[in-house]
């Protein structure tokens, strides 16, 4: 399992009238801790997408127990919660700077050869990286 932890300040634009970031916003905050947390194992969606592969979301589930506002610094911490394939599955939490957790949430993404047009097995230097996770 790995798991990093992302820091994203709500800007005023993305909240409601209510003053809570409005939710779906948050689908953005974790994709920043899904590139930030591969970033920080040496591995980059860019250079994937380079090397003609994509990740598509094939599921994505959310559950709510506090909102975030304007200014506050959410910690995003996103967990690659088992060994990838053909797909990636990914977990969050997101707490606001007290320590408070806001939500849970979860994707699964797909490796698709841009190519073949068709999902793939996560290229070899990528698996690599990973299993020194699990």
């Amino acid at each position: 399992m790995y798991t990093s932890e992302t820091p994203v300040r709500v800007r005023y634009a993305e909240t409601d009238p209510m003053g809570y970031v409005y939710y779906g916003n948050y689908a953005q905050y974790y994709e920043v801790g899904r590139v930030e947390a591969l970033r920080q194992l040496g591995l980059s969606y860019k250079e994937l997408e380079e090397q003609g592969f994509a990740l598509p979301v094939l599921s994505y589930s959310v559950k709510f127990f506090k909102p975030a506002y304007y200014d506050d610094v959410l910690t995003i911490k996103t967990t690659i919660t088992e060994m990838p394939s053909v797909r990636i599955h990914f977990m969050y939490e997101t707490f606001n700077q007290q320590g408070i957790l806001l939500n849970r949430a979860e994707t699964i993404l797909v490796f698709f050869d841009k190519k073949k047009n068709k999902p793939c097995v996560a290229p070899k230097e990528f698996l690599k990286t990973m299993k020194n996770y699990f």
